[in-house]
């Protein structure tokens, strides 16, 4: 008996977000979040991906007057100079390789707790801390459906 040799649809790993890092197959989640800690946007990328890529999928949309984030984000090109041109401002610290190092307001970089501590509450769900779907939409949905319960409280 023989089975099909019919070539299927073409992989292209997007679809599942996953990747593989130092610690195995993992993904990232990249989040947003508001004044109050609220979550108000998502993206996912492997895990070997930098930082950078769920700024490119978050930051066009950004409605916020001000954008705090991390040294991770410390791009000229890419986070820096857009922001300014679209009336934002933001508070990045400079990474530690930076020739000229940018001023940014210490005071207002504290409020980046926000976000760890909306992770903290996301990686509670246990769904959401080993990722059990296979398919990135799947699991961006847990996401969002954690999210959701996390606002309400």
């Amino acid at each position: 008996m023989r089975t099909s040799t019919a070539p299927g649809r073409p992989k292209s790993g997007n679809e599942e977000a996953i990747g593989r890092s130092r610690g195995g197959l993992s993904t990232k989640i990249h989040a947003r979040v508001d004044a109050l800690g609220n979550p108000t946007g998502f993206a996912l990328s492997p895990g070997q991906a930098h930082d950078l890529d769920g700024a490119d999928a978050l930051l066009p949309d950004l409605e916020a007057a001000i954008l705090i984030a991390d040294k991770a984000f410390d791009a000229q090109e890419r986070v820096i100079e857009p922001l300014p041109q679209a009336g934002k401002m933001a508070v990045i610290p400079p990474k530690a390789n930076r020739k000229d190092p940018r001023p940014y307001d210490r005071d207002l970089y504290k409020a980046r707790h926000l976000i760890e501590n909306f992770f903290a509450k996301l990686k509670q769900y246990r769904a959401i801390a080993t990722r059990y779907d296979k398919r990135a939409v799947h699991f961006l949905g847990a996401i969002h459906l954690a999210a959701a319960v996390i606002w309400l409280n």
